[in-house]
């Protein structure tokens, strides 16, 4: 099989600007004044003092994907993926490096990428066509495969910009499937639309990748990235810390803690997240011992009352189990907390699992997120008579059999199930 991306030393750096420290009696002349400076003040790299600071998003990142290849691309928030993908779909350039594209590519990254929002869904159908290099007879001869995959048939003369996001996705999806580029290219935009979409979607990647064509797919949906892909690729930070086969590098992902028990969310992806951080108390545990869990809130948190939960998932991303704050019948006021969880009779079989943790409130709904924060491990001590699960099937019908401890800094909260 030839190679139809090839990436090489490739870079992407940002200048993030820091807002200099207010001064007094600020107006308009100081306003002017900073305006007519501006060209004339020194980069990050021109020494202390500086307003601006580099960033590099991707850094010496190299590799190539073959023809007819379905490439996985995982990482936590932060570390790149979709900085990537925009420089692979030519929506930015890179800084150093270089990258060899051979053929056309569909790319679909946010929603709406591509489509003009003053023109309809059927004008934008022909409108991607023509910008992936497609005649007009093309386009048309997978209209109706492309509408009927959409369902929007009823809406296709109506502007896109009053199309919610999951009338969005649903189009520029098909389109982008439908239209039969060489390497098609799609980010964690799916997960807008609903369950039975995203089924259809993956069905119709499987067949696009079946038919030879290459994908590069970037989602944190584990299951859906073992399912359809043969090889994944792990960043971190702007680097590439694994690449092979998906079972081996989801392994590496999740269970990935650097040495510590415990993932900060600020090291994980800037900005102000709710989620301070998730510690597990030890890293491998032995059969059926309790698990236990520690999680940081910072203050403030939006919501007044807010409820918190942990998930436990598989490597392949199956969800077994979800234990939650809202099961006390309580719920955790809006200041810096630590809660722990403690799930007392885990029936688990030996094997890797990760964790994820949210905070909830309601009328709000989800108001932080955190996926596969952590990972642990369940030993597997040869022990004839042990038996446990690793299917939702079996989990769901044992939840008795599971019990959940939360307390916050002063022990003002103190229940189990």
């Amino acid at each position: 099989m030839s190679t139809v991306i090839r990436v090489e030393n490739l870079g992407k750096c940002y200048t993030i600007k820091h807002q200099s420290q207010a001064r007094s009696g600020e107006g308009l002349r100081h306003a002017l004044q900073d305006a007519f400076s501006a060209p004339f003040r020194r980069s990050a790299s021109s020494g202390p003092g500086s307003e601006n600071e580099e960033f590099w998003a991707l850094k010496e990142v190299s590799f190539e994907v073959r023809d007819g290849e379905v490439v996985g691309i995982i990482g936590r928030n932060g570390a790149g993926k979709s900085t990537l993908l925009k420089v692979l779909s030519r929506i930015t350039e890179p800084t150093i490096g270089r990258v060899g594209l051979k053929g056309r590519v569909a790319s679909l990254l946010e929603v709406g990428t591509g489509f003009h929002p003053e023109l309809t869904g059927r004008e934008n159908i022909f409108l991607n066509g023509a910008i992936l290099g497609m005649s007009r007879a093309e386009v048309k001869s997978k209209f109706d495969e492309i509408v009927d995959f959409s369902g929007v048939e009823k809406f296709l003369d109506t502007p896109v910009k009053h199309y919610s996001s999951g009338m969005y996705v649903r189009l520029a999806f098909a389109v982008a499937a439908h239209l039969e580029p060489e390497i098609l290219i799609i980010d964690e935009v799916l997960a807008v639309g609903d369950a039975e979409f995203q089924k259809k979607c993956l069905g119709k990647m499987r067949d696009v990748a079946t038919g030879g064509r290459t994908v590069l797919f970037v989602s944190h949906n584990l299951g859906a990235v073992q399912a359809l892909c043969g090889r994944a690729v792990l960043l971190k930070e702007g680097q590439i810390i694994g690449d092979g086969l998906p079972s081996e590098v989801m392994r590496g992902y999740i269970l990935s803690g650097d040495g510590i028990q415990t993932q900060s969310r600020k090291s994980v992806r800037p900005g102000i997240k709710q989620i301070e951080s998730l510690s597990t108390a030890q890293k491998s545990y032995p059969p059926r011992r309790p698990l236990e869990f520690r999680v940081v809130v910072s203050p403030p948190v939006i919501a007044e009352a807010f409820h918190l939960s942990l998930t436990i998932s598989t490597l392949g991303g199956e969800e077994l189990f979800l234990v939650s704050t809202e099961h006390l019948n309580e719920r955790q006021r809006g200041h810096g907390s630590m809660l722990q969880f403690t799930i007392r009779q885990p029936w688990l079989a030996p094997g890797e699992y990760s964790v994820s943790v949210l905070i909830y409130a309601d009328g709000i709904g989800t108001i932080d997120r955190w996926d596969h924060a952590i990972g642990f491990v369940i030993e597997d001590v040869g022990e004839e008579s042990y038996y446990g699960f690793q299917s939702s099937k079996g989990c769901r019908t044992l939840l008795s059999d599971f019990t959940v401890t939360a307390s916050d800094f002063n022990e003002v909260m103190g229940a189990s199930l």
